[in-house]
């Protein structure tokens, strides 16, 4: 399948890429993946074991590099390619660049991401003091000496409350809800090794593999509601889990505390819900992005809440020429699936899988949402939300 890859930036990476000229990377200089090395690798691209189990973002963009090379991907890539508008026209893709250029194409998969934009919290009052957002944040130098406070206990939100409370007089991390916390290791062996192990050793479904993860990770670290991170309402495999193996130490020698969310912002100051007033020089929103594409129109591909409505996780079912790749947030890794997605995207191109009639594809959709709101919370945050194994087995069935 001949193919041209378009890409904003001056060369490849993406997220991984730090302060890419793109303007869509979130990596800060700490970045470390949270996927341990043997689980993170393409299939056939093995990463090499002289690597530590967590890559930081440069080793993560040396690696994505060399694959690129290898496969004889990097000379299809045309850089500095701005996509502003893809519209389907009379059975084909016009494609729109920037430059005024336009051109047409039989299929177009959209593999722009969803970590870009960012979606900060609106919380009533006025704020003195500097705010952004964590996707603006790249290191802790311009905090020294500062009062921070960090809204969200998601993964950036404690590596950037970690990275900072060195540095900061204070940092306070702030949650609406709680978060399940995970150890990036188990009695010295990385924690996704052993979902690994239960789910393709023992055969145990997510859910029951993830339950067990979590008894033995509080083995490990205890309770954390004694470093006051608040347990969440629902089990552990009902929502994203925050990986840190440094907050629990960090709160316990006093460089991070933890408080429940904002209530009001009153000028120099911040009244949480508990009713604790503190002052702030900075506020880190660490709160999430928005799944937008704004080269598409609405009227033929909308995320509203973060709803997704594609076939497979996909394929528009409106526009069956449409393909979206790593549009999921897995529990599991991510490269692997995205590898998975790409096979079944070049099989549908190729002919060799057939789509089914709309609305197949639509009842398809409707069945995949049903078991997204029994499995996980109900949030826009978990709309996006795939079982590795499951979403794979279903496109390897398919191929």
């Amino acid at each position: 399948v001949s193919f041209d890859i378009l890409e904003k930036g001056s060369n490849l990476g993406g997220m991984w890429r730090y302060q890419n000229d793109s303007g869509t990377s979130s990596a800060y200089r700490s970045l470390h993946i949270d996927t341990s090395r043997k689980s993170l690798a393409y299939s056939d691209f093995p990463i090499s074991s002289d690597l530590p189990d967590y890559l930081s973002h440069s080793q993560v963009l040396a690696y994505l590099t060399a694959y690129a090379e290898h496969f004889k991907v990097t000379p299809h890539i045309q850089f500095g390619s701005t996509v502003s508008r893809v519209s389907p026209v009379d059975g084909s893709w016009l494609v729109e660049l920037a430059s005024a250029e336009k051109r047409t194409y039989r299929a177009v998969i959209v593999a722009n991401g969803h970590l870009t934009v960012p979606r900060q919290a609106d919380f009533p009052g006025r704020f003195d003091g500097e705010q952004l957002h964590s996707h603006h944040y790249r290191t802790a130098t311009p905090f020294e000496g500062k009062r921070v406070l960090v809204v969200g206990i998601g993964n950036s939100g404690v590596d950037i409350a970690v990275d900072v409370c060195r540095q900061a007089q204070s940092v306070v991390l702030s949650t609406r809800r709680g978060a399940w916390l995970m150890p990036k290791y188990i009695f010295g062996i990385p924690t996704d090794r052993w979902s690994g192990f239960f789910t393709r050793k023992l055969k145990l479904p997510t859910p029951w593999a993830r339950a067990l993860v979590h008894k033995l990770a509080y083995l490990s670290i205890g309770d954390q509601e004694r470093f006051g991170i608040p347990k969440p309402e629902h089990p552990i495999w009902r929502e994203h889990a925050c990986v840190s193996q440094d907050l629990l130490s960090c709160i316990g020698h006093g460089w991070i505390s933890v408080k429940r969310n904002v209530k009001e912002l009153r000028g120099a100051s911040v009244l949480f819900e508990d009713g604790a007033e503190l002052p702030f020089d900075v506020i880190i929103h660490a709160t999430g992005y928005k799944t937008t594409f704004p080269f598409l129109d609405p009227a033929i591909f909308e995320v509203r809440d973060n709803d997704v409505a594609l076939y497979k996780r996909i394929v528009s079912p409106g526009y069956p020429g449409l393909f979206f790749a790593g549009l999921v947030q897995p529990v599991g890794p991510t490269v692997p699936l995205v590898e998975v997605q790409g096979r079944w995207i070049a099989a549908v191109c190729a002919g060799a899988v057939k789509l089914p009639s709309k609305s197949v594809m639509l009842g398809e959709i409707a069945e995949h949402q049903g078991r997204l709101r029994q499995r996980y919370v109900d949030s826009p945050r978990y709309t996006l939300e795939v079982d590795f194994r499951e979403h794979a087995q279903q496109l390897r069935a398919d191929l």
